[in-house]
């Protein structure tokens, strides 16, 4: 189950209590007080995780929580510190706090860590307090309270090219044809329900993270169709690959597809219209009427967009978009490595 939105209740671990103890032994006439202080409560910390793809485990566990320091003992033990919980959750999501709608942390890498609720601090024991005119003291400090937030996990999905496109126009037949993904494909609208990814190989050497959002419609930035809620998938891919059926069966026109997907991103987004974009003429195999691809790359002619024929279902024209693909996000990667070094540069 593909889940991209989770709202959770984290608290730490209680620090535990100093103690109050003396050393009572035989032979020895002055023992002095022995109470060893608690322990550190446990942390919530989450790591991000590669391996991960969606928040499911978080929306039927809403409430986590750390381990509670151990309280010291005699014979200047200190407590045990509680267990820090350790939440792993999929590169690219984002923490918000409930409260002020605050974004308080961003996974962007894997193995990135964030401690989301910090533990109490252990408790002094009453042999910290013994000084030289109060010899044996008879207090200590008890454990301090743990931190507790409500906080919202939001799933954006880290992808190099993001299919998009009308429903049912070749996305999931597409990524199925280039890696190794297997999503659904069938003949009717709204086929893919979530999110697809898939490695796409183009040599030995290079690969690219491939990602089929579900179909949109038009009024999709207003929550028609699925589209509202896999839009913000879009936002963080290099490139965008936006597919348009000109099958002789597809009954809506091309460019008027093209222009109704354009203006949907736009609307959920202006940044969205600063991404590169592809557009890819989708389901040759079933075309008899060369006018409708050929008004379609008339205009990304007008437009300078870069345009493709394929058919996934016989394999026409997909090599050379994959390879184009690859080769525009090695470009991308180069260049956002580039600009990563020079602010490391200036911020030394």
């Amino acid at each position: 189950m593909f889940v991209d939105e989770a709202k959770i209740s984290v608290k730490a671990g209680n620090g535990g209590s100093g103690c109050v103890a003396f050393r009572r032994e035989k032979y020895i006439p002055r023992g002095g007080p022995s109470g060893g202080d608690g322990g550190r409560g446990g942390h919530v910390i989450l790591r991000a995780n590669k391996q991960h793809n969606t928040l499911v485990k978080f929306r039927f566990n809403p409430i986590q929580e750390a381990g509670r320091g151990h309280h010291g003992e005699g014979s200047n033990k200190s407590g045990r510190d509680g267990a820090d919980l350790i939440l792993e959750v999929p590169v690219g999501t984002i923490v918000h706090d409930t409260e002020t709608s605050e974004k308080i942390f961003d996974f962007l890498e894997h193995d990135q860590e964030f401690v989301v609720a910090k533990g109490g601090r252990g408790g002094r024991g009453n042999a910290r307090f013994a000084t030289s005119t109060n010899q044996a003291p008879r207090h200590f400090e008890p454990g301090t309270p743990a931190e507790e937030r409500v906080v919202r996990l939001e799933l954006k999905l880290l992808a190099d090219v993001g299919l998009i496109g009308f429903p049912n126009v070749g996305k999931s037949t597409l990524i199925s044809r280039v890696s190794a993904a297997h999503p659904k494909i069938a003949d009717y609208p709204f086929t893919t329900l979530q999110p697809s990814l898939g490695v796409v190989a183009v040599n030995e050497y290079q690969s690219f993270l491939m990602a089929d959002i579900p179909g949109l419609i038009e009024g999709a930035h207003e929550g028609h169709g699925l589209g509202m809620r896999f839009l913000r998938h879009i936002e963080r891919t290099r490139l965008l690959c936006h597919l348009i059926d000109v099958g002789e069966f597809c009954e809506r026109d091309p460019v008027e597809d093209f222009e109704v997907i354009v203006q949907e991103l736009s609307s959920f987004s202006e940044a969205m219209l600063e991404k590169p974009m592809v557009v890819v003429a989708s389901k040759i195999d079933t075309m008899q009427d060369s006018e409708r691809v050929d008004r379609l790359k008339a205009l990304c002619e007008e437009r300078d967009l870069p345009f493709f024929a394929i058919s996934a279902v016989t394999g026409a024209g997909i090599d050379q978009l994959k390879y184009y693909l690859g080769s525009r996000v090695h470009e991308s990667r180069q260049a956002a490595a580039g600009e990563a070094a020079e602010n490391a540069a200036e911020n030394k």
